[in-house]
């Protein structure tokens, strides 16, 4: 009995290497066969790009490159006493008032911004507005280090306003950590007027000095006020994202601004790049391998499809995570930045491929790898704008880039919720793009619809593979309706959340009948009553299964939100009877539309389609019960 288990242990052990090898050899390929199709303009184009991302990249990061130093000419004497504004703002080129030459018709001048030696300030030429405001603002800062090397602060800044953002608890209650919103403000005699050698006399540049009021910062009802609209009595609040909320803020109300994190959203949005230029290669040599029947010699080959689309996909997988490593050293990140661009360049991938195998032509592929691009960059970008605002951001793996460029870090939940569904749906990608990776799919020109309808019906091996797919979709539920929540979450409830009610129960429901009608149009199954009742009732229990997962949701704060409650449900109840009764009830929701949907599907295209819609409105409708029953 040893001796066979032992037999059994080398086999597999045998079977793994040579699998390896087999990948390893394929991916050697590859890399010889692209390398060698590198021309002079594709190189040109890599150059260029480095050459993008370390521009930005070194702008942004410290003090930049300077990429606006003297970008206007001003023309002031040096007895003025905006002279010395002008020389130490880097935007302006300092010239004098005797070298200042003006057109006829006081345009074409050699100055941008021109300052009388009464004080008046004037701007010529085309760029004299724009001059002119930069100017505006230039007084400003000038002032404001002025007066922050005032003796007397007080007297400096009679309103200073301390912004703490605090947790609030579903019932508004802000929590109590013995602090304040908002500090007393400081109030005093305004003994900060400038004198001769000031700035701060009126003249037409506008009263650019830098006392900001008498107003006091609290309300009349006692609470403070902050920057973001909300009272020191919870009534609006930042909630926690990551491991802190937004920022604490202090300064003069005019100098305090609502929390952005610009610089390392910049920076983490040059994670993103790179991943657009290689999935237009990545496509190509699948594209090729198609168009141009190349793949019929690996097809015939001892490897199998799964050994020659991971040794295809290896080198360029390699190469986005080294492109990470490299930018992550180069803007200051950590391990954390290169962790979290992984899921994101594997989603890029497995996508391409799907779409490279669906494609009947390169100017489908261009079309495909474009709506990929533009869709999956849309998807990590504007949630992670919101890093310092709402939870919602989470959902982008960008998010956690952020995060780590502000030197925050990430709990390993809010990781697996940010990262999870990426991987699992770029893996769910890779799977369908397999079914369709044999000849008789590969080299026939099929539309798209069609080989979608292959590649799903090519998973369905019996009655059981129904629930595993109803399982395997929802990862891509779960980012359509994270999405469907991220781009209606700031729109009119009136407006959003009927919206999201419907988007949210149609989306469940083709992800339940989808590969169902798969199933009856590839006659995998036997079009009846009772088989549709058997298939719906399998897909709906697989994907009550499944969505259990999406609970992860509420430790991240989603139900908080208004759509989030009409996408992912309420938050769980402490009630055993409620919880019971919140945990089951969907269960005969899912089992109920699924079997109409199938009963549809049983019966063609069209009946398919008037199904889908019926079990919708249902979805829709329980859904809408559910939320005004818990409300």
């Amino acid at each position: 009995m040893s001796d066979e288990r032992e037999r059994d242990t080398c086999s597999t052990v045998a079977r793994l290497r040579g699998a390896l090898a087999r990948t390893a050899r394929i991916a050697r390929w590859e890399v010889s066969r692209s390398t060698g199709t590198v021309d002079r303009k594709t190189a040109l184009v890599l150059v260029g790009l480095l050459l993008t991302v370390g521009i930005v990249g070194i702008s942004v990061a410290d003090e930049g490159l300077g990429l606006e130093d003297e970008l206007y000419v001003i023309a002031v004497d040096e007895d003025s006493q905006y002279h010395d504004v002008a020389v130490e703002s880097d935007s302006f080129r300092v010239i004098g008032l005797e070298d200042l030459e003006i057109a006829d018709d006081g345009a074409g001048a050699n100055a941008d911004v021109v300052v009388t030696k009464r004080g008046q300030i004037g701007h010529v030429g085309p760029n004299g507005a724009v001059a002119y405001d930069a100017f505006r603002d230039a007084v400003e800062q000038y002032n404001e280090h002025r007066l922050s090397r005032e003796a007397n602060q007080t007297a400096a800044y009679p309103v200073l306003v301390d912004l703490e953002y605090r947790n609030r608890d579903l019932d508004g209650a802000t929590a109590d950590d013995g602090g304040t919103d908002t500090d007393d403000s400081r109030t005093g005699e305004d003994d900060s007027s400038t004198d001769g050698s000031g700035t701060g006399e009126t003249t037409d540049a506008a009263d650019d000095d830098s006392v900001t009021g008498t107003e006091d910062s609290s309300d009349d009802d006692g609470g403070t006020t902050d920057e973001t609209g909300g009272t020191g009595d919870g009534s609006l609040q930042v909630p926690d994202v990551g491991s802190g909320a937004a920022e604490d803020a202090s300064g003069t109300p005019g100098s305090i601004s609502p929390p952005f994190p610009f610089q390392s959203l910049l920076l983490a949005f040059l994670f993103v790049v790179p991943m657009n230029f290689v999935i237009q290669a990545y496509g190509s040599t699948i594209m090729d391998e198609r168009v141009k029947r190349r793949g019929e010699l690996l097809l015939v080959s001892p490897a199998s499809s799964r050994e020659i689309v991971a040794g295809k996909t290896l080198p360029y997988l390699a190469g986005l995570v080294a492109i990470a490593v490299a930018i992550t050293l180069a803007v200051g990140g950590g391990l954390l930045s290169v962790a979290a661009a992984i899921p994101i360049a594997l989603l890029f991938l497995a996508a391409t491929f799907v779409g490279a195998m669906l494609a009947r032509s390169y100017k489908e592929l261009t079309f495909v790898t474009v709506t990929i691009s533009v869709f999956l960059t849309t998807y990590t970008f504007i949630p992670a704008v919101f890093t310092d605002v709402t939870p919602i951001a989470l959902i982008s793996p960008l998010t956690l880039i952020v995060m780590d460029l502000q030197g925050e870090s990430a709990r390993l939940g809010e990781y697996l919720f940010s990262t999870g569904p990426f991987l699992a749906s770029a893996g769910v990608c890779f799977l369908l793009g397999l079914g369709v990776y044999r000849e008789e799919d590969m080299f026939a020109q099929k539309a798209i619809p069609v080989k979608v309808i292959d590649a799903i019906a090519s998973r369905l091996r019996g009655y059981r593979s129904v629930p595993i797919l109803s399982m395997l979709f929802i990862p891509f539920v779960f980012t359509a309706q994270l999405l469907a929540v991220a781009l209606l979450f700031a729109v009119p409830e009136t407006i959003a959340l009927p919206v999201i009610f419907v988007l949210a129960a149609a989306i469940e429901e083709f992800a339940k009948s989808i590969h169902v009608y798969a199933g009856f149009a590839r006659s995998r199954f036997e079009s009846s009553f009772r088989i549709a009742v058997l298939l719906g009732t399998l897909s709906g229990i697989g994907f009550f299964v499944g969505e259990k997962v999406t609970h992860v949701a509420q430790f991240v704060g989603l139900p908080e939100l208004t759509v989030g409650v009409a996408a992912f449900g309420p938050a769980l109840s402490s009630d055993p009877l409620v919880l019971v009764a919140v945990f089951l009830a969907p269960l005969v929701l899912h089992v109920v539309t699924a079997v109409i949907s199938a009963f549809g599907a049983s019966r063609g295209e069209n009946a398919y389609a008037v199904a889908f819609v019926i079990a919708t409105l249902v979805h829709a409708a329980y859904n809408l019960g559910v939320i005004a029953l818990v409300a």
